[in-house]
């Protein structure tokens, strides 16, 4: 689910996570659930796949969500 190959760009978690990316440079720091609100309004995004592009985000080192519930990007 990384790279489909046989699916629409826009249902793969590189996608995705570029999606929340755009939020996250804008906003520096949001609280996870109005991130995920803003990303579905935009995007009609799941709930499984903001969570899956999420954690893809993390292992990346890209952003992380703080003990309040912020994302932010690294530093």
């Amino acid at each position: 689910m990384l790279l489909p190959e046989d699916i629409n760009p826009e249902l793969s978690i590189y996608y995705n996570g570029s999606v929340i990316l755009h939020f996250l440079l804008e906003k520096k720091n949001i609280d996870l659930i109005t991130l995920y609100k803003h990303v579905k309004n935009e995007n009609d995004m799941s709930l499984n796949t903001f969570m899956l592009s999420l954690d893809w985000l993390f292992l990346a080192n890209i952003a992380i969500v703080t003990e309040s519930g912020e994302v932010q990007l690294c530093s």
